[in-house]
């Protein structure tokens, strides 16, 4: 026979298992539909509501896990962009890969928007936040970007041309293969100081190749 020990174990490991399987199949359905049900969740994960409210308390509740594992995971790609060098050729790789994460957590970003606060919102987004807001004080104090307005706008401003390109895209206003580069030249537009010539996108990339 098992020992308790041994049972206790193979509880853990089927709860664990259980965990991210309702994670997958909420990643799953959320991207697809914002809306999705916990019964939806529950039966794509393969499991029943009650063991899914076992593990999560409310929709909400899973929502935020869900949401917070995507963001750390873009996060971590994120952690992987050069962001040495001029800063403007280091806003444009950031906007690129940032991009990318958009494009990968897709719909997950509404359903956090609709069943999260606006406060919470803001904690999931602060590392993010914090390393851009490192790059464009880096470019003011090199002379690249403005200073006559706040690191804080600046960046916020980033984050809003990203998720305006999303309901560009949606609305089908705009490519999803011109997202990148349309949010990298506003944001370079926006960044320099007035009446310095704005940078064009494609000549920062062929200079950083040169």
């Amino acid at each position: 026979m098992p020992s308790h020990g041994g049972q206790r174990q193979a509880k853990r490991a089927d709860a664990r298992r259980n965990v991210r399987a309702i994670l997958d199949a909420a990643a799953v359905c959320l991207s697809r539909d914002p809306d999705a049900s916990v019964a939806e969740i529950a039966r794509t994960a393969g499991v029943g509501r009650v063991t899914l409210y076992g593990h999560f308390a409310s929709r909400a509740e899973l929502v935020d896990a869900v949401v917070t594992r995507a963001i750390e995971e873009g996060d971590a790609a994120l952690d992987q962009v050069d962001l040495s060098g001029d800063a403007r050729d280091a806003l444009v790789r950031l906007v690129e890969q940032s991009w990318l994460t958009i494009v990968q957590i897709g719909s997950l970003v509404t359903a956090a928007f609709d069943a999260l606060s606006e406060e919470r919102m803001r904690e999931l987004h602060a590392r993010p936040m914090q390393r851009a807001e490192g790059l464009v004080e880096r470019g003011r104090a090199e002379g690249v970007f403005r200073t006559d307005l706040s690191a804080t706008w600046l960046v916020g401003t980033l984050h809003r041309l990203m998720h305006g390109a999303a309901a560009e895209i949606e609305a089908g206003r705009l490519a999803p293969a011109e997202a990148a580069t349309t949010i990298a030249a506003t944001a370079l537009a926006a960044f320099t100081p007035p009446g310095r010539p704005v940078p064009e996108v494609g000549a920062l990339a062929t200079r950083e190749r040169s």
